[in-house]
């Protein structure tokens, strides 16, 4: 598994570096030592060969000597004081004298190029074992053309000491891994403190807390670079403060010129109410100029009401007041005031009737802003709504609405108009962004704004996508309450038949 983080890249490297000079340092002092060992004995064991074979022989045999004679000189008794573990004695006949069992296992495991060896007149020697003990034979002939002797050493103790060497080696590496582990760590911890400490106070700056910074006390590459950072979270800070009294500043803005619009509108919209009252008696110049201009207050009025209602939005004062209506019957009833050529498939109400809790208000504003954006720009052709629930799940958004008991409530209107040109899907919901600024439909470019802050304050979400075939469809997600069983007291009378507000047209997009 590769590890994650630069801390776990530089303990596993630093435990590789230890690691591989501990196998380094541990295999060339374990051959070193052992080849030491092996040769310390067998230097000592031929030598005592070359003692045994050209001295003690030489006195105590004849060239000529028999089997007979080398058992009356008691040699081999002398060859064990010395540390002789066996002795065989070739006198070339094929039946060679051992001095014990040991030395009569070995004499038929010789190998020849040791006997060649040793009839060419040379000390030979060979290492082997024996039921899983190790040994080392020496060979020397009795000069001149005496018989050939043969001696077996016991190697358990070098072979011990070497096998002992390499455990000692091996528990040595792996504490010395295990210590530059825990070295490794505390250097890691120690260099990547910094690298934490910055990405704690970019978490918190993250979440809002612009104040945060880092220790730059260090003098090094660290320190260095943490006075960096804190130049630029001073500097985004300074930046976002300014942003912040700027929107601000817009935001009252915006409520201070629509609250001071409100007063001489009102006497506006009065004094056109009753020069639509008299169009009729007016010449037909006179007449138009009054058309146009009861029609330019009636879009002065809305747009000064959404401006109204954005600034609420802006300040958080807008609040949503959750009751209970008939689908069905509130989905009809806007639709017929708003755009009654529209289709409308909602859940049947004949049998069951199909009762949500949300806030009506603010539905009947999302669905009656979405069917004038279908009005004024599809020229309602082919305009259909679809309302329906589902299982409590995803907002649209990405945003989880509706939990446990709470099922969503989804709400579409589709039509067949020109749809929106693919560049400008982001920026559809964007206060008062027109698709064609050169289209004069009368728009503030702010209802699909107010629709989605209508959609967000429900707890859902407000999305668009084009309709395969030319047109969009626009669709909102948001929770609601399960249906009630048929005979609950609920929602009677006028909330069944959904809240009455007064209609208007505007354009949307």
């Amino acid at each position: 598994m590769t590890p994650r983080g630069i801390r776990g890249r530089l303990i596993i490297t630093v435990i590789g570096l230890v690691a591989l000079t501990s196998i380094v340092l541990g295999i060339g002092a374990y051959a070193y030592v052992a080849t030491s060992l092996r040769a310390q004995q067998l230097d000592a064991a031929r030598e005592l060969t070359t003692y045994n074979v050209a001295v003690l022989a030489v006195e105590r045999l004849s060239t000529t000597a028999t089997r007979t004679d080398l058992a009356a000189s008691r040699l081999l008794d002398g060859f064990a004081s010395r540390g002789i573990a066996g002795t065989i004695v070739d006198f070339g006949d094929g039946d060679p004298y051992v001095s014990n069992l040991l030395a009569a296992a070995m004499a038929d495991r010789l190998s020849p190029a040791l006997r060649a060896i040793v009839a060419a007149g040379d000390v030979g020697y060979e290492r082997t074992s024996l039921g899983g003990q190790p040994l080392l034979v020496t060979g020397a002939r009795r000069p001149p053309s005496g018989p050939a002797f043969y001696f077996v050493f016991d190697a358990n103790g070098v072979e011990g000491a070497i096998h002992q060497l390499g455990q000692a080696l091996l528990a040595g590496g792996l504490l010395l891994v295990l210590l530059a582990a825990a070295a490794a760590g505390a250097v890691a911890r120690g260099l990547l403190r910094p690298v934490r400490d910055a990405a704690a106070a970019a978490e918190r700056i993250a979440g809002g807390d612009l104040s945060a910074r880092l220790d730059a006390g260090g003098g090094d590459e660290f320190g260095r670079w943490a006075a960096s950072f804190n130049r630029m979270a001073a500097a985004l800070e300074a930046h976002v403060g300014q942003l912040q009294d700027a929107r601000v500043r817009e935001q009252r803005f915006v409520a201070d010129v629509s609250h001071e619009l409100r007063t001489p509108l009102a006497a506006l919209v009065a004094e056109a109410s009753l020069l639509r009252d008299h169009l009729e008696t007016l010449p037909a110049d006179a007449r138009r100029a009054g058309e146009l201009l009861t029609a330019d207050i009636g879009r002065l009025r809305r747009l000064v009401d959404d401006l109204m209602e954005i600034s609420r939005f802006d300040t958080g004062s807008e609040r949503a007041d959750s009751s209970e209506f008939e689908l069905g019957a509130f989905v009809r009833s806007t639709v017929a005031a708003r755009l009654p050529e529209a289709r409308v498939a909602v859940p049947s109400t004949t049998d069951r009737p199909l009762i949500v809790a949300t806030d009506p208000r603010r539905l009947e504003r999302v669905l009656g802003n979405l069917l004038d954006n279908a009005r004024v720009h599809a020229g309602g052709r082919d305009v259909e709504v679809e309302a329906r629930v589902e299982p409590g799940g995803d907002g649209g958004d990405g945003e989880a609405v509706g939990s446990g008991s709470r099922t969503v409530l989804v709400l579409a209107v589709s039509d067949r108009g020109p749809g929106v040109p693919p560049g400008e899907l982001p920026h559809l919901f964007d206060r008062f962004h027109k698709a064609d600024p050169s289209r004069h439909l009368g728009g503030s470019g702010l209802g699909l704004a107010i629709a989605r802050e209508q959609a967000r304050l429900l707890g859902g979400s407000l999305t668009a996508a084009p309709r395969f075939g030319g047109g969009m469809r626009f669709e909102l997600r948001i929770p609601v309450t399960p249906s009630l069983p048929a005979g609950d007291e609920g929602a009677t009378g006028e909330m069944q038949a959904g809240p009455q507000l007064e209609p208007h047209t505007e354009s949307l997009r």
